[in-house]
């Protein structure tokens, strides 16, 4: 049975780039033509609402129930980033904005260092993911690419377009900052730094000139207001923490501060970073991304289900990263992953236990948590050079 499992994985299909290629961009039409109708693709309506309030000069953080439900999070910045699929009749533009953000991700696989096996494997593993958030319209699938291509460059010494993402995520939601986390790989600190600072100041003054820059800073200072309304909001909405943060509070049933889990978090994932000597590895460093990519969504009171395309992303890296052989409790975990958190939020699962047990105490994420948890174990303890002379 193992021969013919091995035999159907080894099928010339399943490893052609052109298949994987249609697959995700089927995914991307069949998710805009279910989304079709305005009560479907509420946060579509959202992205487009940006545009249209900060070309009318109303606020882009107030209510508008007369248009969608919920209030838009993402920056000023964001309303030039949509204004090309808001312009165009809504199928288009729906239809365009899920394809781009699937090429977007698609090309950051795929321009990526990964392997061949490593690409194929990415692929395949986060489809259902990406389909789920998909049918949210998600930006959280560019955010995804974005500390990819981030990475990417800082490994090709193009420091001032990693610069250019990083600066591009933080300007529409935030999540971007998240690719700082690379800075110490970049043998060109200071172009790096200066390349931050001017697109800083390019992204903060790009929406003045089309919107005038009080109307701009007032949306600024309002953006400001509505995270942090939006943080203290989170902690009581089912659909939100759904992150490692959430899993604790509501499995506990305990209130404490979230720093009692954020700071031991941090110190987790700070602690590679004096391994100074495995930093020439390129598992290490690789690692060092899946990292980044589950951290983000794991320790964010703003994580959503349809945002589990970023650390899906990074769980895929954790596991081909590793020059040694997997054990089979890192392939249990990858089976539990993505049966509890991919799955779940699909029909493919029980609706009882999606309903009475998943959603209530953020399940979605504990899977997650343990990879993260044991992906930190072996980035602090393995010796990657050792390891990789063995194999």
């Amino acid at each position: 049975m193992k021969d013919k499992i091995n035999a159907f994985l080894a099928h010339p299909l399943l490893r052609d780039h052109r298949v994987l290629m249609g697959l995700w961009f089927v995914l991307a039409v069949v998710s805009a033509i279910t989304k079709l109708k305005p009560e479907r693709c509420n946060n579509f309506l959202i992205f487009k609402g940006t545009f249209w309030h900060a070309y009318n000069g109303t606020s882009l953080y107030e209510a508008y129930p007369a248009e969608y439900f919920d209030v838009n999070h993402y920056g000023p910045f964001f309303s030039l980033v949509i204004a090309p699929f808001a312009v165009v009749p809504h199928f288009v533009g729906l239809l365009a904005w899920t394809i781009a953000l699937t090429a977007f991700l698609y090309v950051a696989i795929r321009w990526s260092q990964f392997t061949q096996r490593q690409q194929i494997f990415l692929l395949w593993f986060c489809a259902h993911e990406l389909l789920t958030a998909l049918f949210m319209q998600q930006f959280n699938i560019a955010i995804a690419a974005i500390i990819v291509l981030t990475y990417y460059c800082i490994e090709r010494e193009k420091d001032f377009w990693a610069a250019f993402f990083i600066m591009l995520g933080t300007f529409v939601k935030l999540y971007g900052i998240v690719g700082l986390a690379f800075f110490f790989f970049s043998k060109h600190k200071g172009k790096f730094i200066g390349s931050l600072i001017l697109w800083a100041i390019l992204m903060f003054v790009a929406p003045m000139v089309f919107h005038g820059p009080d109307y701009t800073i007032s949306q600024y200072q309002e953006w400001y207001i509505n995270i942090i309304e939006k943080n203290n909001d989170n902690a009581d909405a089912i659909a939100q923490n759904i992150s490692l943060l959430g899993l604790v509070h509501r499995t506990t049933g305990l209130a404490f501060s979230d720093l009692w889990l954020i700071v031991p978090g941090l110190v987790l994932f700070a602690l590679p970073y004096l391994r100074f000597s495995q930093y020439r590895h390129v598992a290490f460093r690789q690692t060092l991304l899946a990292s980044v990519l589950m951290f983000v969504v794991l320790f964010s009171t703003g994580s959503e289900s349809s945002g589990y395309i970023i650390p899906f992303v990074g769980i895929v890296i954790w596991y081909t990263a590793a020059p040694w052989q997997r054990t089979d409790w890192d392939i249990a975990l990858m089976v539990f992953v993505f049966i509890l958190s991919s799955l779940s939020p699909s029909d493919l699962f029980p609706a009882y236990l999606k309903k009475e047990w998943v959603q209530p105490y953020a399940l979605k994420a504990l899977p997650v948590t343990l990879i993260w948890l044991k992906l930190c174990y072996e980035i602090i303890t393995k010796d990657y050079q050792a390891i990789a002379q063995k194999t």
